[in-house]
């Protein structure tokens, strides 16, 4: 990585404080400060499924301490969903009641109190401040409220807030361009109330966009994004993660020949090329939480026969056949 004048706000060096451990490359460092720097283009994450991109986000709040958001995308998600939803179904039910109830009728007169805010909408409102909330009118001080109620740091000043885009590939093809069109503009317009909620250009979302690469994005969406791909991590960084995850080991040997079993394994796997499925890092801690139960010894011993615990790692009926070891030949050799 070239020396960059760029600062760098994110180390990935976070105590963990009980925390789930999150161990960035530092390519992935700094690809987050490029995006923290830029302000409007979100870092798009590609990696194969179980390689740390959904988790980047939490990691990167725990570091920074900044308010959190997420958004979990479904095939039926539009993109307006993020801002805001408008609950048309509640205010007809109350229409038809407000003939028999005062109060009800009071407020089916005013759609805003059947507006509620989606996860962009609630960054963009992080963004201003207290008074600024407030101009806002209903929406705003629900907002404020909400966060005194929560008791968090910052009630008065505005501030960044951290949002992850999950799967963004499970939404329709014109979601991508729709999301990024408000994003770019740092705006977006209640259509039931014509209310225009702004951001604060200074203090705009910090935001990490996950793909499966289940399918094609646009390019005009690509071209807003930063993007990075998370590559599976060398033996050294999987010792590693091992350690940040189990840092009570009292034993280096279980770790080392745990790990040689595993790239052994996800080495026949990218040799085969018959499974569409590697071993993660996510199941490699699965598998290896269960090996640290037992004596080193004992589990230096499991190690050295058939590949222990199985169904942790392997999930298709094909790899078993493909993969499971029946002698123990194979697995004294060196990655």
């Amino acid at each position: 990585m070239l020396d960059s004048v760029i600062p760098c706000i994110y180390t990935g060096k976070s105590e963990f404080d009980g925390r789930e451990p999150y161990i960035p490359s530092p390519k992935l460092i700094e690809a987050v400060n490029l995006t923290i720097f830029l302000k409007k283009r979100p870092l798009l994450l590609k990696g194969e499924p179980g390689c740390g991109k959904t988790r980047l986000a939490c990691a990167v709040v725990n570091e920074l301490g900044l308010p959190y958001e997420s958004w979990y995308i479904q095939s039926t998600t539009r993109a307006k969903d993020g801002f805001y939803t408008y609950d048309a179904i509640a205010r007809l039910q109350d229409a038809q009641l407000s003939q028999f109830d005062a109060e009800k009728h009071s407020k089916v007169n005013d759609p805003k109190n059947y507006i509620k805010l989606g996860p962009l909408g609630r960054t963009f409102l992080y963004s201003l401040n207290k008074s600024q909330r407030h101009e806002l009118g209903s929406l705003g001080c629900e907002f404020q409220e909400s966060l005194e109620k929560s008791q968090h740091d910052s009630l008065e000043e505005p501030q960044r807030c951290v949002v992850l885009i999950d799967e963004i590939d499970k939404a329709d093809i014109d979601f991508p361009n729709d999301l990024l069109q408000a994003l770019d503009e740092g705006r977006f317009t209640i259509q039931e109330t014509g209310e225009e909620i702004k951001a604060n250009p200074d203090y705009l979302p910090i935001i990490f966009i996950t793909s499966n690469d289940e399918k094609d994005l646009p390019d005009a969406f690509l071209r807003r994004c930063l993007f990075h791909y998370i590559e599976f991590p060398e033996k050294d960084e999987l010792i590693a993660i091992i350690n940040a995850h189990f840092p009570d080991l009292k034993s280096q040997e279980v770790v080392t020949k745990a790990v040689q079993r595993f790239q052994q394994l996800r080495s026949k796997m990218e040799q085969n090329n018959k499974t569409g499925k590697k071993v993660s890092t996510s199941e490699l801690i699965d598998w290896f939480t269960i090996l640290r139960k037992y004596s080193n010894d004992e589990a230096l011993s499991l190690l050295k026969g058939e590949l222990p615990f199985a169904g942790v790692l392997l999930k298709y009926w094909k790899d078993y056949r493909d993969y499971l070891l029946t002698s123990g030949e194979e697995t004294n050799e060196s990655p």
